[in-house]
């Protein structure tokens, strides 16, 4: 049942939220919906696999000779993805017993989840908010990588920071990505979304992942309202959400601001973060933008 929180006398009945998530929009739209809030769902990518992926053929090959002293699974989607892409070269019961020689480094909750579906824990965990740098702490505190060979499981696009980090401690890098990231297949919707930047009839937009960012701007070039309308909307008109620092980091590298970032990276708690800060932060953006 939809309510209609508020800061203060400020609601967020019939605000107007752009949300370009894609694999979990309808998870984040029925969040925001019970605020009250219209949600306008552009997604703005889809997780295409790697045809023929000769990295993750080769980590196999190097388990099986004991090449391998550390896995690093950087995404649930993408441990499970990693299952799938080796299982004609490598039985899921045989990854398995491979894993099982190696130390495991996960990411957050969810590659950890994936694991337990095999029935494997991970021996270090990276703690919120999981990004590069929490990853690298941890590293340095409980397995030192100098002289170890690291497997890393990319999402999207690599990281070179992390990467970077890895190679200066002393490891010997394999990277192994599992899919990539492209623009939807309907861009339509994107496009409105643009179009609704454009002519201020939006309130908030709310950023899951950085890379939405980089096509937000990509298809925006390529339309009648241009990149220049998106950026000053997103600057001057709406309340910029951004999910946890790795999107938040995008977003300020793009000279872009970051209105608000949830406690903890997770769905649940960014709906609620936008519900209890958005009212206020959009009521103080827009006064500063007409001078009041």
């Amino acid at each position: 049942m939809s309510s209609s929180t508020s800061t203060g006398a400020l609601s967020t009945q019939g605000l107007r939220v752009i949300a370009f998530e894609s694999r979990r929009a309808a998870e984040l739209e029925q969040l925001l919906a019970r605020h009250g809030m219209e949600v306008v769902s552009a997604p703005a990518l889809r997780e295409v696999p790697i045809e023929e992926n000769e990295q993750a053929i080769e980590l196999v090959v190097r388990l099986e000779r004991g090449e391998i002293d550390v896995v690093i699974l950087l995404t649930g989607v993408g441990t499970r993805a990693l299952v799938e892409a080796v299982r004609p070269r490598c039985p899921t019961e045989k990854l398995i017993e491979l894993l099982r020689r190696v130390k495991i480094v996960a990411r957050g909750p969810k590659p950890v989840a994936a694991l337990r579906t095999m029935d494997l824990e991970a021996d270090v965990r990276v703690p919120e908010p999981n990004t590069w740098r929490e990853l690298l702490e941890t590293i340095d505190r409980e397995l030192p990588v100098r002289g170890l060979r690291v497997a890393v499981q990319e999402y999207g696009k690599a990281n070179p920071s992390l990467l970077d980090g890895l190679r200066a401690r002393g490891a010997d890098v394999l990277r192994v990505p599992v899919y990539r990231w492209a623009l939807p297949h309907d861009l339509a919707p994107l496009r409105a979304a643009i179009s609704r930047l454009a002519a201020a009839q939006a309130d908030i937009v709310a950023f899951t992942t950085a890379v939405q960012l980089d096509h937000l701007l990509r298809v925006a070039a390529e339309t009648v309202a241009g990149v220049e309308s998106v950026r000053n909307a997103l600057r001057d008109a709406v309340v910029v959400a951004a999910i946890g620092p790795t999107v938040a980091e995008a977003l300020r590298e793009a000279d872009l601001p970051v209105d608000l970032t949830p406690e903890h990276p997770k769905l649940g708690w960014f709906a609620k973060a936008i519900a209890e800060q958005a009212p206020a932060l959009l009521a103080a953006k827009r006064s500063r933008r007409h001078g009041a």
